[in-house]
């Protein structure tokens, strides 16, 4: 029976769509959010019967936009979860959230229900880009919504920035970075853009109509924000993660480590034992499944060998510390240089991976060519 340390919630309710996101979610009005629950409540406890959480260190609600559940539906929702989980032992149970949503309302509530972590989605602090790229709250919003979560006792506060958006600039980034400095939060994610398919963005691209950074302004703005990012005393612990000691993500660590973890709720996906599992994406035939009492799975698959060895290398590469070989030759009964040494070697001559103190790392160079390098593990790379 494997131990399953983390739990991933998917709420796929929006009150507004933005044009980057391609994540599995739904307009809210009109949207049958009580039976979703109702299902969500299904799937946790056969899940639960066959995998029960003896190890339960972390849960991570997120989506969509939990927050934009009614006072009442995040209260069932917690109802729900606390069923299953004794909240109080958890190191960590974040919940995702929409600035223009943080109520006071639904602040009591998540801070009732013993959640510890907020994950806030501001993105960038410049109004006209905001707008540019579909977010419905605005720069002050955020202000106010980690005010209100400090009233209520919430301290490890994460805020997601992007950055490569369309028209924006070096100095756009540098200015949301003062903006995030300013609320002195403990967590920052910074993503850049990937314009993916099914997006708004995506349909304007194929058009000519999008104007994004060329590569080598983006590679500039990422090496500001880590720059930025590590004298204000944010120390960068993944890619695209940074952080005051202490308050690393742990839900998230657990993905890099390569360890199991459930995932409840349409389009969420598991890692159970070598079993990948992905759950249906449309709500309704979601709700459907579960009321006939069976699991939502739209494609379940088994991990090789192989495979397993090259997600351990390209997830554990993406944090800083890298990966440990002693760890990987725990978990394998091998060195990771029995399958990669010349790919390892080829790549500390270029500068991109370093090996030092037990661990394989990305440089700064390989940092910024993070995808070149994690391309090296995979086969046929």
């Amino acid at each position: 029976m494997p131990l399953i340390r983390a739990m991933y919630i998917h709420i796929p309710f929006c009150t507004h769509i933005c044009h980057y996101c391609d994540f599995n979610k739904v307009f809210l009005k009109g949207q049958p959010v009580d039976q979703y629950l109702e299902a969500l409540r299904k799937e946790i406890a056969i899940v639960f019967r066959e995998h029960p959480p003896a190890a339960l260190e972390t849960v991570y609600i997120g989506g969509g936009t939990p927050t934009a559940l009614s006072g009442k539906q995040l209260n069932r929702l917690m109802d729900i979860i606390h069923s299953f989980v004794d909240a109080g032992k958890l190191k960590e149970f974040t919940v995702e959230a929409n600035p223009g949503d943080l109520t006071g309302e639904k602040l009591a509530i998540l801070k009732a229900a013993g959640v510890n972590r907020l994950s806030i989605g501001a993105q960038s602090f410049n109004d006209s880009l905001l707008e540019r790229i579909g977010r419905t709250h605005r720069a002050k919003d955020v202000y106010e919504a980690v005010e209100q979560a400090r009233k209520r006792g919430f301290e490890n506060i994460n805020i997601d920035l992007m950055y490569a958006l369309p028209g924006q600039t070096a100095s756009d980034v540098l200015r949301s970075l003062d903006h995030l400095f300013r609320l002195d939060v403990p967590h920052c994610s910074a993503y850049s853009l990937i314009v993916e398919p099914k997006t708004v963005f995506y349909n304007l691209l194929r058009k000519g109509m999008l104007a994004l950074p060329a590569e080598d302004e983006e590679a500039d703005m990422y090496e500001r924000i880590m720059e930025e990012m590590e004298k204000r005393g944010l120390h960068q612990y993944e890619i695209s993660n940074f952080a005051k000691k202490g308050f690393e993500s742990m839900h998230n660590r657990i993905y890099w480590d390569n360890e199991n973890y459930y995932g409840f709720g349409a389009g969420a996906h598991s890692y159970i034992g070598d079993r990948r599992i992905a759950n249906i994406g449309p709500v309704k035939k979601y709700i459907e499944k579960l009321e006939a009492g069976q699991l939502p799975v739209r494609e379940e698959q088994r991990l090789s060998l192989r495979e397993r060895v090259e997600e351990e290398m390209f997830l554990g590469l993406r944090k800083t510390e890298g990966v440990s070989v002693a760890k990987f030759e725990k978990k394998f009964g091998f060195s990771p240089f029995a399958w990669y040494g010349e790919r390892i070697r080829r790549l500390e001559e270029e500068n991109l991976l370093a090996f030092e103190g037990g661990k394989i790392r990305l440089t700064k160079k390989g940092k910024l060519l993070g995808n070149v390098v994690f391309s090296q593990f995979l086969v046929g790379g």
